[in-house]
């Protein structure tokens, strides 16, 4: 298993033990951190290892990190409902 790999289960690892404790602010800081360490895994894993493996890490890690993408998908819905003009 290459570096890219590791990194990437370490971070699905953390994110999921991360998620069963509870938290004051039902742990949107620590998704903004995952997210912005989550970025360059994904980037690293793409490069080592193919799209394909990188689109698995990318689909694992939306199943983890649910609400931010649901709230994203949230948001662009409005954006694009919104009259012009």
């Amino acid at each position: 298993m290459n570096t890219s790999l590791v990194l990437a289960l370490i971070w699905m690892v953390l994110a999921n033990l991360r998620a069963m404790f509870p938290s004051k602010d039902n742990l949107w800081r620590f998704a903004y951190g995952m997210i912005a360490v989550g970025l360059p895994i994904l980037a690293y894993v793409w490069w080592e290892n193919g799209i394909w493996i990188a689109l698995v890490f990318l689909l694992a890690a939306m199943w983890v990190m649910r609400w931010p993408v649901i709230y994203s998908g949230r948001w662009v819905r409005e954006q694009l409902a919104k009259p012009k003009g």
